[in-house]
């Protein structure tokens, strides 16, 4: 899988720092070395920029072995190729509700930790993260890279979020008095 740097910090919701990887060469092979370190020097100044940059990083580690290039496939002249892309919305249920329990800045703490379960979570599906939308989030399969299963690795990183959620909720839940219903959890097979 193939993974255009600049898409992919575009599919964070960090598209800001694209210039700033381009100006320094940051290329696939290096993408995969940089360290908490090297964001701060890079200018990444926010840690929760750096954190998720991390964790998308470690994921491109841990998944299947990514080439991670700096340009896109280029189709040949008179190459027509016809694609199917998937679309999975996420959208964190209540928060109208949560809005009106919680002050903004813990509110805010609780969308952060759930958007960034999700682009975790449907990073390791190939999935990307093609816009935040307040608490919600557009997440698209088969772009930058087509796979013939897109459609399955969707609803399997749908299934993986829910249990993601579930996973993170006892140190949330205690925090924030959360809780999901039992019946969300999956058991996906």
């Amino acid at each position: 899988m193939a993974i255009d740097v600049a898409q992919w910090l575009h599919g964070l919701g960090l598209g800001q720092y694209t210039a700033t990887f381009a100006r320094n060469d940051i290329d696939g092979a290096t993408l995969l070395e940089l360290t908490a370190e090297d964001l701060v020097s890079l200018g990444v100044s926010s840690v929760g920029h750096r954190r998720r940059l991390l964790s998308a990083i470690a994921s491109l580690r841990d998944g299947p072995q990514a080439a991670v290039s700096n340009a896109p496939h280029e189709a040949s002249a008179g190459e027509v190729e016809r694609r199917q892309l998937t679309v999975l919305f996420c959208d964190l249920v209540g928060s109208t509700q949560l809005s009106a329990r919680f002050d903004p800045e813990d509110l805010s703490e609780v969308i952060g930790v759930y958007q960034r379960t999700v682009a975790e979570t449907v990073t390791r599906f190939a999935g990307s993260v093609a816009r935040y939308m307040g608490d919600g989030m557009l997440v698209l399969f088969g772009h930058p890279q087509a796979h013939e299963d897109d459609a399955e690795r969707a609803v399997r990183a749908g299934l993986a979020v829910v249990d993601a959620i579930v996973a993170s909720g006892p140190e949330h839940s205690c925090a924030y008095g959360l809780a999901l219903p039992a019946a969300s959890s999956s058991s996906a097979t």
